[in-house]
Protein backbone atom coordinates (compact mmCIF):
# COMPACT_ATOMS: atom_id res chain seq x y z
CA UNK A 1 0.00 0.00 0.00
CA UNK A 2 2.82 2.40 0.80
CA UNK A 3 4.38 1.83 -2.61
CA UNK A 4 1.03 2.58 -4.25
CA UNK A 5 0.63 5.72 -2.16
CA UNK A 6 4.15 6.90 -3.06
CA UNK A 7 3.49 6.31 -6.77
CA UNK A 8 0.23 8.26 -6.61
CA UNK A 9 1.88 11.18 -4.84
CA UNK A 10 4.76 11.24 -7.34
CA UNK A 11 2.33 11.32 -10.27
CA UNK A 12 0.30 14.05 -8.56
CA UNK A 13 3.40 16.20 -8.02
CA UNK A 14 4.45 15.94 -11.67
CA UNK A 15 0.90 16.62 -12.87
CA UNK A 16 0.54 19.67 -10.61
CA UNK A 17 3.83 21.20 -11.73
CA UNK A 18 2.99 20.59 -15.39
CA UNK A 19 -0.57 21.90 -15.06
CA UNK A 20 0.43 25.09 -13.28
CA UNK A 21 3.26 25.71 -15.74
CA UNK A 22 1.27 25.32 -18.96
CA UNK A 23 -1.48 27.60 -17.64
CA UNK A 24 0.83 30.50 -18.52
CA UNK A 25 0.64 29.47 -22.18
CA UNK A 26 -2.85 30.96 -22.28
CA UNK A 27 -1.38 34.37 -21.49
CA UNK A 28 1.30 33.88 -24.16
CA UNK A 29 -1.37 32.88 -26.67
CA UNK A 30 -3.41 35.99 -25.86
CA UNK A 31 -0.34 38.21 -26.32
CA UNK A 32 0.53 36.54 -29.62
CA UNK A 33 -3.05 36.90 -30.82
CA UNK A 34 -3.21 40.57 -29.81
CA UNK A 35 0.17 41.32 -31.39
CA UNK A 36 -0.77 39.58 -34.60
CA UNK A 37 -4.07 41.46 -34.80
CA UNK A 38 -2.38 44.81 -34.07
CA UNK A 39 0.28 44.30 -36.76
CA UNK A 40 -2.37 43.22 -39.27
CA UNK A 41 -4.50 46.30 -38.62
CA UNK A 42 -1.64 48.79 -38.40
CA UNK A 43 0.62 47.56 -41.21
CA UNK A 44 -1.65 45.25 -43.23
CA UNK A 45 0.82 42.41 -42.61
CA UNK A 46 -0.20 38.93 -41.55
CA UNK A 47 1.55 35.61 -41.03
CA UNK A 48 0.21 32.08 -40.98
CA UNK A 49 3.04 31.07 -38.65
CA UNK A 50 1.81 33.45 -35.93
CA UNK A 51 -1.75 32.25 -36.40
CA UNK A 52 -0.69 28.61 -36.12
CA UNK A 53 1.46 29.43 -33.09
CA UNK A 54 -1.73 30.49 -31.32
CA UNK A 55 -3.25 27.10 -32.08
CA UNK A 56 -0.13 25.35 -30.79
CA UNK A 57 -0.22 27.30 -27.53
CA UNK A 58 -3.90 26.70 -26.90
CA UNK A 59 -3.49 23.05 -27.83
CA UNK A 60 -0.55 22.66 -25.45
CA UNK A 61 -2.49 24.22 -22.58
CA UNK A 62 -5.55 22.08 -23.28
CA UNK A 63 -3.74 18.75 -23.70
CA UNK A 64 -1.12 19.11 -20.98
CA UNK A 65 -3.49 20.53 -18.36
CA UNK A 66 -6.14 17.82 -18.79
CA UNK A 67 -4.46 15.57 -16.21
CA UNK A 68 -4.21 18.44 -13.72
CA UNK A 69 -7.90 19.16 -14.25
CA UNK A 70 -8.68 15.52 -13.46
CA UNK A 71 -6.52 15.66 -10.35
CA UNK A 72 -8.42 18.74 -9.18
CA UNK A 73 -11.77 17.09 -9.98
CA UNK A 74 -12.67 20.06 -12.18
CA UNK A 75 -13.86 18.28 -15.33
CA UNK A 76 -17.50 18.97 -16.16
CA UNK A 77 -19.71 16.42 -14.42
CA UNK A 78 -23.46 15.85 -14.37
CA UNK A 79 -24.15 15.18 -10.69
CA UNK A 80 -27.96 15.15 -10.77
CA UNK A 81 -27.98 11.51 -9.63
CA UNK A 82 -24.67 11.10 -7.82
CA UNK A 83 -25.08 14.13 -5.56
CA UNK A 84 -27.76 12.20 -3.68
CA UNK A 85 -25.42 9.25 -3.12
CA UNK A 86 -22.98 8.74 -0.28
CA UNK A 87 -19.32 9.63 -0.64
CA UNK A 88 -18.37 5.95 -0.56
CA UNK A 89 -20.79 5.12 -3.37
CA UNK A 90 -19.42 7.98 -5.47
CA UNK A 91 -15.90 6.64 -4.88
CA UNK A 92 -16.99 3.22 -6.14
CA UNK A 93 -18.52 4.83 -9.23
CA UNK A 94 -15.34 6.82 -9.86
CA UNK A 95 -13.18 3.72 -9.39
CA UNK A 96 -15.30 1.77 -11.87
CA UNK A 97 -15.24 4.60 -14.39
CA UNK A 98 -11.49 5.15 -14.09
CA UNK A 99 -10.69 1.46 -14.50
CA UNK A 100 -13.08 0.50 -17.27
CA UNK A 101 -13.51 3.74 -19.23
CA UNK A 102 -10.90 6.44 -18.60
CA UNK A 103 -7.76 4.27 -18.34
CA UNK A 104 -8.43 2.13 -21.45
CA UNK A 105 -9.37 5.20 -23.48
CA UNK A 106 -6.30 7.24 -22.51
CA UNK A 107 -3.97 4.27 -22.99
CA UNK A 108 -5.44 3.56 -26.42
CA UNK A 109 -5.17 7.19 -27.50
CA UNK A 110 -1.55 7.41 -26.31
CA UNK A 111 -0.77 4.14 -28.10
CA UNK A 112 -2.35 5.31 -31.38
CA UNK A 113 -0.96 8.85 -31.25
CA UNK A 114 2.67 7.70 -30.96
CA UNK A 115 2.99 6.45 -34.59
CA UNK A 116 0.84 9.43 -35.63
CA UNK A 117 3.55 11.68 -34.14
CA UNK A 118 6.53 9.62 -35.35
CA UNK A 119 5.38 9.62 -38.98
CA UNK A 120 5.12 13.38 -38.86
CA UNK A 121 8.49 13.78 -37.13
CA UNK A 122 10.41 11.47 -39.47
CA UNK A 123 8.93 13.05 -42.58
CA UNK A 124 9.42 16.61 -41.36
CA UNK A 125 5.75 17.30 -42.06
CA UNK A 126 4.95 20.95 -42.61
CA UNK A 127 1.73 22.90 -42.56
CA UNK A 128 -0.09 23.12 -45.89
CA UNK A 129 -0.55 26.86 -45.31
CA UNK A 130 2.01 29.23 -46.83
CA UNK A 131 4.55 30.21 -44.20
CA UNK A 132 3.08 27.69 -41.74
CA UNK A 133 4.91 25.82 -38.98
CA UNK A 134 6.16 22.26 -38.75
CA UNK A 135 3.42 19.91 -37.54
CA UNK A 136 5.18 17.27 -35.45
CA UNK A 137 5.34 19.38 -32.23
CA UNK A 138 1.55 19.72 -32.29
CA UNK A 139 1.15 15.98 -32.83
CA UNK A 140 3.63 15.30 -30.03
CA UNK A 141 1.33 17.26 -27.71
CA UNK A 142 -1.48 14.80 -28.47
CA UNK A 143 0.67 11.87 -27.34
CA UNK A 144 2.06 13.72 -24.31
CA UNK A 145 -1.37 14.89 -23.20
CA UNK A 146 -2.92 11.42 -23.26
CA UNK A 147 0.17 9.82 -21.69
CA UNK A 148 0.05 12.20 -18.72
CA UNK A 149 -3.72 11.80 -18.45
CA UNK A 150 -3.30 8.02 -18.38
CA UNK A 151 -0.75 8.34 -15.58
CA UNK A 152 -3.10 10.59 -13.61
CA UNK A 153 -5.91 8.07 -14.10
CA UNK A 154 -3.67 5.47 -12.44
CA UNK A 155 -3.09 7.88 -9.55
CA UNK A 156 -6.84 8.44 -9.16
CA UNK A 157 -7.46 4.69 -9.15
CA UNK A 158 -4.85 4.23 -6.42
CA UNK A 159 -6.40 7.00 -4.31
CA UNK A 160 -9.89 5.52 -4.62
CA UNK A 161 -8.58 2.06 -3.66
CA UNK A 162 -6.80 3.46 -0.62
CA UNK A 163 -9.90 5.34 0.52
CA UNK A 164 -12.28 2.44 -0.03
CA UNK A 165 -9.95 0.00 1.72
CA UNK A 166 -9.67 2.31 4.71
CA UNK A 167 -5.92 2.71 4.24
CA UNK A 168 -6.22 6.49 4.18
CA UNK A 169 -8.67 9.14 5.31
CA UNK A 170 -7.84 11.38 2.37
CA UNK A 171 -10.79 12.03 0.10
CA UNK A 172 -11.00 13.05 -3.52
CA UNK A 173 -11.40 16.81 -3.82
CA UNK A 174 -15.00 17.97 -4.17
CA UNK A 175 -14.23 21.47 -5.39
CA UNK A 176 -11.37 23.93 -5.25
CA UNK A 177 -10.86 27.59 -5.77
CA UNK A 178 -9.03 28.40 -9.00
CA UNK A 179 -5.30 27.55 -8.58
CA UNK A 180 -4.19 31.16 -9.03
CA UNK A 181 -6.44 32.26 -6.14
CA UNK A 182 -5.08 29.50 -3.91
CA UNK A 183 -1.51 30.52 -4.79
CA UNK A 184 -2.31 34.14 -3.94
CA UNK A 185 -3.80 33.04 -0.62
CA UNK A 186 -0.68 31.03 0.13
CA UNK A 187 1.44 34.12 -0.51
CA UNK A 188 -0.86 36.28 1.59
CA UNK A 189 -1.80 38.45 -1.39
CA UNK A 190 -5.52 37.83 -0.93
CA UNK A 191 -7.53 36.67 2.04
CA UNK A 192 -10.65 34.55 2.15
CA UNK A 193 -13.73 36.39 3.35
CA UNK A 194 -14.78 35.59 6.93
CA UNK A 195 -17.19 32.69 7.03
CA UNK A 196 -16.57 31.74 3.42
CA UNK A 197 -15.69 28.15 2.82
CA UNK A 198 -13.62 26.74 -0.02
CA UNK A 199 -15.83 26.15 -3.03
CA UNK A 200 -18.48 28.65 -1.85
CA UNK A 201 -19.89 30.33 -4.96
CA UNK A 202 -20.86 33.55 -3.20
Amino acid sequence: MEAMRALSRAIDRVTAVLGRSVSWLILVAVLVSAGNAAVRKAFDVSSNSWLELQWYLYGAAFMLAAAYTLQRNEHVRIDIVTQALSKRTRDWIDLFGHIFFLSPFTFLMAYLSWPFFMRSYLSGEMSSNAGGLILWPAKALVFAGFAVLCAQAISEIIKRILVLSGSTTDEAPEHHLPPIIEEMEDMGTVHRLPGRKEGDAR
